[in-house]
Order: C-alpha cells, then structure tokens, then sequence
C-alpha cells in the first residue's frame, strides 16, 4: 500500500543548509525536496509546517531502558521509554545490550533483542557492554559487527560489576583495530573512586552530594588519558561516553590536536545542571545521582566551548531512570547505594533548542550534534540524521516559538521526577513520523509498539 505525504512550507534544517522547501514522503523515505510552489505533488497526507522548523528525527545514541543496576533496574521500558523519545523529537535510540561475567555476548544480545522486540515507538538499535573479556568474546565481537552491532562499551569504573582492566580493555581495542568495531569507554578510575567512597563513608559523609565529591574530575581525567593512549597502542578509534568535566575535555582535545581519532560525547545534565542539584537538602540531591557525576557549574563553559569547537562530537543523554520513591531511596544513608541515572530521553531536543535560542550553539550545530554527527559515529548516516533523498522519513516538525515548562506532570517517562522540573524552554515538538509514519500529530500520541523496529548499523563514518 503506497502512502505520500507532503509538509509544506517549513524550514528545513539540516547539519549542513537551512532552505525553505517542501518535503516529499514516499513508502517510508524521503522522496525530494523542492522549493515551495515550484511543484504540483499531491499526496494522500499534507502537512503544513509554515513558521515551523522541518528538522530531522533525534538520534540519541545513549539510552538504557529496564538496565538491572544496584539491585533495581531503569524504570523505563523500551516501550515507554521509546515513546517518552518520540514526544522529545527523537526517533532513533542506541541502547546497550549487556554481557554478565560468566556470559557471552550472545546471550546478552539475544535477552535484549527480547526486551525490544515489538515494544518499541521508534526505531532502535544496540551497543554491546563487554563485562568479559576473553578469547571467546574477541571471536564474538567479529560475530556481532557482521549483525550491524558495531560498538563495544567498556568501564574503567565499577569494580566486580562491569570493569575491565587495562589488559582487557588493549585486547578489545586491538580486536576493534582489526574488525572495524568503535570501543565506547566510561572513563573513571574505579579503583580509585571505591577507595575514596569507603573513606567517605567511614567519615559519616553519607549524603548525595557526596558522590560527586567523590568521583573526582581528576579521575575521569586520568581514566580519559589512559584510555586514548591505550587507543593509540592499538591503532583503534576511541569514543568516550558522558564527558563531564574541563580536565577531561582537555585530554580529548589534545589527542584530536594530535590526529588520533578520539571522539566524545556529553550529555545534557552536565550542560544544564550541576553539583548544586547534587547538594540539594532533604535527600533531593539523589535524584541528580549519576556516573560520571555533575560537576560545578564552572565546567559548563568548557564542555559548551568544545561542543562548537568539535572537541565533542555528540549530546546523548545516558536516559536511565530511576524513581525517587522506592528506587532512588535505596541509597538513604549511604550514597553509595543510589542508582546511577538520569531521565532525559525526552528533554534533549528541546533543551539543545533552548541553548540555540540562548546563542550558545547555531541551529545547525544543534541538528549536527543531536541527529547528524550521533548517526554518522554510529553507522546510520544517511539512513538517519538527515533529511534528504533516500533517507528514512524520519521527520519533526517543530515550532521554534512555543514555550513550555519541563515538569514530571506533563513529561511521558516513566519516572516520578523531572531533572529539570519548573525549567522554561523555548522550542517544542509538534509532528513526529518515524518512516513516514505518524507518531506525534499536533501534540496528541498516534504511534504505536512494534512500529519501531531494530536497525543493523555499519561501522563508524567519522573517522579521519
């Protein structure tokens, strides 16, 4: 069954241009692009986008839906969670499937692809966390790329959960070297943060804001440094996952400076909040809770500095939310305890709009980090982050002129608490269609689970 559809009369905002134009949907894609009234397309659905802004769908590279953690596990599904995305402008995520010690990536892949499939809004595809490394799992990695599971994330933090070692850490990226797979680093020194936690506690500092205290810039600095040049050894691109902190973005800069193909991204949590939401009183500090932690606001300056400069590539949002109620307050006396994580899936968008309205990125920068430069790191590009001919039909029309004010009552998440509730922005989503499907129409849900389907990726487009 053919379906058309045309949206008239918007601008269209790429990475690279801004045009007025009309847009052509046909059977899922993005057929051609015309300048208004040079053209007589009929179609089954119009669109009118006057005043609006026609942009691509959101890739958000960096989700966790229902992740197990601390005893608990992420209080989106990827039903909810890919629907709370869409209502945010996002129609692609990357989530990561996880491989326990003792385990393969086989089976980490396959209970994932079980928890997605048929539940999901949008489109979805998978990283790999490698928790084991070891000569089967090295086989593996080879396995999954010819899949279109083409990134591997690995953690210098987390003792006895997800860290590896620096051996194990060399061996993947030798392995990535060879095979074209992207290693994603949460880069921490974990050992060392442990100690600092166990003498936090043993000094009664048993408040969230702690934690921040504890995971010390300096560490994901050194972690940062130790990663690229482990990179460098193996002759294999590096990605680093939620840079939070100045010294950090310093080290990723420098290995750019030096022609190594070194990437970063941040998150919105480190753009817009910081340790001040960590010391919030009456245990509220907890719901900011998440690794790597925020930082004082003067690291702001360089992480927005380096999202222009291209020191950063990407804004994903590391969505992994927990409740305050019952989920967050597992930690009460012991900071420790508290589950890492954020809600943001279906902030990002329309936080990254309010920086352009702020004059702190250009519009163009704004699509470039939040759908173009999140696809071509991963492999979708051109298929997703763009509108062009042949791309997937994933299309929002968004009204730059709309306010709103962020709050857990009105957001779509299935969480108790808003990170940025009483937040004014600027900027909201209008229409969304995932494949030339409708999603969101004029603010009211239309899509459906099981629309969204899993998307095999290639390798990494953006290396030097």
């Amino acid at each position: 069954m053919s379906s058309r559809t045309v949206i008239r009369h918007g601008l269209v905002i790429t990475a690279s241009d801004e045009i007025h134009a009309d847009v052509l949907v046909e059977d899922g894609r993005i057929a051609a692009l015309a300048t208004p009234h040079s053209h007589s397309w009929t179609a089954d659905r119009v669109i009118d986008a006057t005043g609006k802004y026609v942009i691509p769908g959101g890739v958000d590279a960096h989700t966790h839906m229902e992740l197990p953690f601390g005893g608990t596990h992420a209080s989106d599904t990827f039903a909810t969670g890919t629907r709370a995305a869409a209502w945010g402008g996002t129609t692609t995520i990357v989530d990561f499937a996880v491989q326990s010690v003792g385990h393969t990536l086989r089976e980490g892949l396959d209970a994932w692809h079980a928890k997605a499939e048929g539940n999901c809004a949008i489109d979805y595809a998978f990283h790999m966390i490698v928790s084991d490394v070891n000569d089967e799992t090295l086989k593996e990695m080879d396995l999954l790329i010819e899949e279109g599971v083409t990134s591997f994330k690995q953690f210098m933090a987390y003792p006895g959960v997800f860290y590896s070692d620096d051996g194990q850490i060399l061996r993947a990226m030798q392995r990535s070297a060879e095979n074209g797979g992207l290693i994603m680093m949460h880069a921490e020194n974990g050992i060392a943060i442990d100690v600092l936690v166990q003498q936090a506690l043993a000094r009664g500092e048993t408040d969230p804001r702690y934690h921040g205290e504890v995971r010390k810039a300096l560490l994901e600095a050194e972690a940062t440094h130790r990663a690229i040049r482990l990179a460098q050894v193996a002759g294999a691109p590096l990605y680093v996952v939620h840079v939070s902190a100045t010294e950090a973005v310093a080290e990723l800069a420098r290995a750019r400076d030096e022609g190594l193909n070194v990437f970063g991204e941040t998150c919105p949590q480190y753009l817009f909040l910081s340790a001040d939401n960590l010391a919030e009183p009456d245990f509220e500090g907890a719901k900011y809770v998440c690794s790597t932690p925020l930082r004082p606001r003067e690291h702001q300056a360089s992480l927005w500095r380096a999202l222009r400069t291209n020191d950063l590539q990407v804004v994903s949002t590391d969505h992994c939310p927990f409740c305050f109620t019952g989920q967050k307050e597992l930690g009460r006396g012991d900071f420790s305890k508290i589950p890492n994580g954020l809600p943001g899936v279906e902030n990002r968008m329309d936080l990254l709009h309010q920086a352009v309205v702020d004059g702190r990125i250009s519009r163009r920068r704004w699509i470039e980090i939040a759908c173009a430069a999140p696809a071509r790191m991963f492999g979708l590009y051109p298929k997703k982050g763009t509108i062009a001919p042949g791309a997937d039909a994933d299309i929002v029309i968004y009204d730059p002129h709309a306010e709103q004010v962020m709050s857990a009552e009105t957001h779509h998440m299935n969480v108790d608490y808003s990170a940025y509730e009483g937040k004014r922005v600027t900027g909201r989503v209008e229409t969304v269609l995932s494949r030339g499907e409708p999603v969101i129409v004029e603010r009211e849900y239309t899509g459906r689970a099981g629309h969204g389907v899993f998307t095999p990726r290639s390798t990494c487009q953006y290396l030097n």
